[in-house]
């Protein structure tokens, strides 16, 4: 499904908070005067010195080894064409962006106001000092191939324009293995490629390297098929000039077994698709319509193996598949440029890793349970976790196999490792849940419609097929609500308890209410009135299967809607009580904290319960749990009665739960530090990996450690969950922004999905 973007959320999205996408932020301490005299003056002398007399020691003290810029004159940015460099400066800092959440790498983007090639080089020439790598960007052709070529004759860093090689790259992967599933040889097969400019080159150069033929290839340009005849051609054209009659592109379509698209939309036909060899292969990369589009050529010709630039349909042909693996792998090694050989070993990682077993994961982020090598799966996924070990090893090696690494690799496994450390994982549970959340949209009632956050969020999930919202509150209040925002959500249903068109239904959910709640202090009357209020309303829609999951509290007291959920939705079977539970997305990944919300001093049983249910909801998310269960003391070095009682409770779930990783009582302190805990206490559970659960022994303390880790620790806060309802409601924190919104959704939504 293609993502729906609409201009103001994308405006608002870039103007929101700190305008732009990126920032510049200290990677050491800088809190007191001291911290200030080793970071300049007098401290930064002696390093300074250090690389004036060995200029390779910039690579230990300074940031350039990590350091990548991102440079472009705006001349030709991808489906706006010459916008000039002010315009450009959203999509440079967007490439930075991606440089650091898929490969770690820090950017600066440079935007230049020239256009000269002279002008360009010195400019950037000037800049070498400064950066361990240079991404040369939406620069047009032919301008680009000289400014590339000259740039890196005269610099000893790693350089590459991303346009000219990124796709030759994601689509030399991609042809290797639809050549091998099509079962020809590349040497023999027919090649035509609509397009001239500097993508195109490259990436019919890429295919030389790989094996094709130029004798085989028949490239189009704006004024046809690039003959040697032709007068017009500049040098990079004349290396693929055919010495033959012209002939239009459909006529050179007849037989061809493979057609490479780097032009223009809708400039194919099914007729010219038809007329292929047996066994097709079309790459229509132009962006962002197709020079024929995948179902049109599908449909032409059923045995074609496609590939797109789009993402929603199989094989995109996505340049981030490349650059920041390529980079980061170069960088890594210290290597003085990216040559053929390290692009070469890109192609083969991408076309090596697309043949192996799909992890759950990227099954899951493409709401897809059969991706398996073959047509509709010829190169990874962008969101596949293996790339930035497979990829960045690949090129590390052949930097320092082909001589350019300054700094070679000697522990590959130990180069792997730091590799997955980079990756992090503060926001793949988050990726993963939303992504879980599309694969099965749930009916989400939203007790608190009437107020805007909870529309735009409710529009948000709607777009991208998160969940199926239900709104309650005042029907022409919502509406104008959303007319005046102008927000999107035609189709929505929206229900007012409080109106007569809905007294039957009322009336209906106060009886059964009444039943559940008779001797527990309702009388009829009061139940029925209850219904009047959205949360118990919601709620019942829940119970009764008319809904799937409510979310509500937004501006609601916290036991203003527990109450409901509990009076009317109860336990799951097997649950002794309910907790609450926040997940933390901090830096060293997420962490679990229970109980946060509910219970205020548990006794030993209740705390146990308190983890158990903590550790299946854990496991849902296909995260394996390590329970360390906090106190202020470690391991009976305290004997007061709230350190006992929480010795005793792991005690006792270790007994019942033998395979189970929990230990305690611990301090946080000891729980998260492997050498003291290697040192002292080698017998623990957690001496080799840090926890990711944390049980604390009351609602004081884990009610505050969030909120610490939260506002003074910078770890994004989800929840709070809701463990042992029957059914999912949830509560949302007082002024919940519409992003913490939204992943609220996220969640009720999967655990619809479970309990369903």
């Amino acid at each position: 499904m293609a993502q729906l973007i609409r201009k103001e959320d994308a405006l608002e999205y870039h103007e929101k908070g700190r305008p732009g996408k990126i920032e510049v932020v200290p990677t050491k301490d800088t809190k007191t005067q001291r911290d200030l005299a080793l970071a300049y003056s007098p401290g930064v002398a002696e390093p300074c010195m250090e690389i004036h007399a060995n200029p390779e020691d910039v690579y230990r003290y300074t940031a350039k080894g990590n350091l990548v810029a991102v440079i472009s004159n705006g001349t030709a940015v991808l489906g706006l064409g010459d916008i000039g460099p002010l315009a450009s400066k959203p999509v440079m800092e967007g490439k930075g962006l991606l440089f650091k959440i898929y490969a770690d790498i820090d950017v600066f983007d440079i935007e230049l106001n020239v256009r000269d090639i002279d002008d360009f080089v010195k400019v950037v020439k000037a800049l070498e000092p400064t950066f361990g790598g240079i991404n040369l960007e939406d620069i047009k052709a032919p301008e680009c191939f000289e400014i590339e070529t000259r740039l890196k004759k005269e610099l000893s860093i790693p350089i590459m324009h991303d346009d000219q090689h990124g796709t030759a790259i994601i689509s030399g992967a991609a042809l290797l293995n639809a050549i091998d599933i099509v079962k020809k040889k590349l040497e023999d097969v027919k090649i035509v490629i609509s397009g001239a400019g500097a993508s195109a080159i490259s990436c019919c150069k890429i295919y030389l390297a790989l094996g094709a033929r130029v004798e085989n290839m028949y490239m189009f340009d704006s004024k046809g098929l690039i003959t040697k005849s032709r007068t017009d051609l500049d040098e990079h054209k004349q290396q693929f000039a055919h010495d033959c009659a012209d002939m239009s592109l459909a006529d050179a379509m007849k037989d061809a077994d493979v057609f490479i698209g780097l032009s223009k939309g809708n400039i194919v036909s099914q007729d010219m698709v038809k007329a292929m060899a047996a066994r097709p292969i079309v790459f229509a990369l132009a962006n962002p319509n197709p020079e024929i589009t995948y179902d049109d050529a599908l449909a032409a010709r059923p045995d074609v193996v496609m590939a797109t630039g789009r993402s929603d349909y199989p094989n995109q042909v996505n340049n981030v598949l490349g650059f920041p693996y390529i980079f980061r792998g170069a960088l890594d090694v210290r290597a003085g440029s990216i040559n053929e050989e390290m692009k070469l070993a890109a192609v083969k990682a991408l076309a090596a890793l697309a043949k192996e077993p799909v992890p759950d994961i990227v099954n899951v982020a493409y709401n897809n349970t059969t991706l398996v090598y073959g047509p509709t799966y010829i190169i990874p996924k962008p969101m596949d976790p293996r790339l930035l070990v497979r990829v960045s090893t690949a090129v590390a090696r052949a930097a320092m196999d082909s001589g350019v690494a300054k700094k070679p690799i000697t522990d590959w496994d130990a180069y792997e490792s730091e590799l997955y450390r980079r990756l992090g994982s503060d926001d793949n549970l988050l990726k993963y849940i939303i992504n879980k959340a599309k694969q099965d949209p749930k009916r989400v009632v939203f007790a608190e419609a009437e107020n805007i956050k909870i529309l735009k969020a409710a529009q948000i999930a709607k777009d991208e097929g998160i969940a199926i919202p239900i709104l309650l509150g005042n029907k022409e209040l919502i509406q104008s609500m959303i007319a005046e925002n102008g927000l999107h959500l035609e189709g929505v249903e929206i229900i007012d308890p409080k109106s007569d068109e809905t007294e039957e239904k009322r009336n209906a959910y106060g009886e059964l209410f009444f039943e559940k709640r008779k001797r527990r202090g309702y009388n009829l009357y009061e139940a029925r009135k209850a219904m009047r209020h959205k949360t118990y309303y919601g709620c019942m829609m829940v119970n009764g299967g008319e809904a799937d999951a409510v979310v509500s509290g937004l501006t609601r007291k916290y036991p203003d809607t527990i109450r409901p959920a509990l009076e009317i939705i109860g336990m799951e079977s097997g649950a002794n009580r309910v907790a609450g539970m926040y997940i933390m997305l901090s830096k060293k990944g997420p962490l679990f904290f229970a109980d946060t919300t509910l219970n205020f001093n548990p006794t030993e049983d209740e705390l146990i319960d308190i983890t158990m249910l903590t550790a299946r909801a854990v496991n849902n998310f296909n995260i394996k749990p390590r329970i360390a269960m906090l106190s202020y003391s470690n391991f009976g070095s305290n004997l007061a009665p709230e350190a006992t009682l929480v010795r005793n409770a792991t005690a006792r779930i270790k007994e019942a739960n033998p395979d189970m990783i929990i230990d305690g009582e611990m301090q946080p302190g000891v729980a998260f530090n492997k050498e003291l805990l290697k040192e002292n206490y080698p017998f623990s559970d957690l001496v080799n990996e840090s926890p990711n659960v944390l049980i604390f022994p009351n609602l004081s303390a884990g009610n505050i450690a969030y909120h610490l880790l939260q506002e003074v620790g910078g770890a994004e806060a989800v929840g709070p969950i809701l463990l042992g309802l029957r059914k999912p409601v949830y509560v949302l924190q007082l002024g919940s922004s519409v992003r913490q919104i939204v992943n609220i959704i996220a969640l009720s939504v999967v655990e619809a999905q479970v309990k369903g």
